[in-house]
């Protein structure tokens, strides 16, 4: 067995440039975790954001990164999952990340994969999809108008999809080269984002009808701009941020503010939440198998060109799921 392995290392206040390729020690999991060995590494928006900003638990030398794919090759006390299984995983931010050959993670939250899906498939779900999933576990069972705003996106295309399954009536905003594959999927309605019109659109479309959820992937301050689409008791979930203050008047429409956090899953989620977690993340896998989810198209790249893979995603010039795989 290898005794180190190749990781890119995050350097303080450098940002994406100050990323280097490193030899790393490799360490034996502990109770209740296994070791990866990564097969596919995928990016999301909150790698380069948090490569950016800094992160309270991280200092020079950390291995950044949230999602991946990989196999057990050992596993630590108390662990049942055997080495050779496949597995996808959200590595907790304040832990070493998927940007390296090999990975240390909590057991209890890693999702074994169908034998027959692609690697790169596998890895470019857990941060969008259980995202997504989370979002919509916020709003009762009774909606049935909801708005997704971003639904373009990765977590936006999941989530639209996941609504429409439930059963709901699903609006959406994207950019007009997604409205075609989202009204195929079963979306009502999708308004181009960048039309100044287009919420005065959707009041016409749904007449006397309100809202009863809005999903915005956008920002906090921007999902405030949307409460007055919401009907009485409605519910606005804020993908990005959250609301540091109620967006309107006290007693009026009396809507219900969500926040979703997957990243503190980690820290504050009992073992029965991370469990639950990890089963409806298999589920997800098997419906990406069985051609029930849409995922988006992948962008692969070199895992030695990561640097240059992370500042394509933060320019967002080219659409898809960034992927890198790695040899067995």
């Amino acid at each position: 067995m290898k005794t180190d392995f190749a990781a890119w290392s995050w350097t303080a206040g450098a940002g994406i440039d100050g990323l280097q390729l490193v030899r790393k020690s490799l360490d034996q999991p502990g109770p209740g975790e296994v070791l990866i060995a990564n097969r596919a590494i995928a990016l999301n928006p909150v790698d380069w954001k948090i490569i950016e900003w800094g992160h309270a638990a991280w200092k020079t030398g950390h291995v950044p990164g949230v999602d991946g794919m990989g196999v057990v090759v050992a596993s630590g006390a108390g662990v049942p999952i055997k080495p050779g299984t496949r597995v996808a995983y959200h590595q907790s931010l304040d832990r070493d990340g998927s940007f390296a050959e090999f990975c240390i993670l909590d057991a209890a939250t890693v999702m074994t994969v169908p034998a027959a899906l692609d690697d790169a498939w596998a890895a470019s779900l857990p941060c969008p999809g259980l995202t997504a999933w989370q979002a919509l576990e916020k709003i009762p069972g009774s909606a049935g108008e909801v708005l997704v705003v971003g639904a373009g996106g990765a977590v936006g295309l999941l989530l639209a999809q996941l609504a429409v399954q439930r059963g709901l009536r699903v609006w959406a905003t994207a950019s007009t080269a997604h409205h075609a594959q989202l009204k195929a999927l079963g979306v009502v309605g999708v308004f181009d984002y960048r039309d100044a019109g287009w919420q005065q659109a959707l009041q016409s479309a749904l007449g006397e009808r309100r809202l009863d959820a809005v999903f915005d992937t956008v920002s906090g301050a921007h999902a405030a701009t949307l409460a007055p689409l919401l009907g009485y008791n409605g519910h606005l979930v804020c993908i990005q941020d959250r609301q540091e203050s109620a967006p309107l008047p006290a007693f009026s429409t009396a809507i219900s503010l969500h926040e979703v956090a997957l990243n503190s899953f980690h820290a504050y989620a009992s073992l029965s939440d991370r469990q639950a977690l990890r089963q409806h993340g298999e589920r997800l896998l098997d419906a990406v198998l069985n051609g029930i989810l849409r995922v988006p198209g992948q962008q692969v790249f070199d895992f030695h060109e990561l640097p240059q893979a992370l500042r394509a995603l933060k320019q967002g010039s080219i659409s898809g799921k960034w992927v890198a795989r790695l040899a067995d």
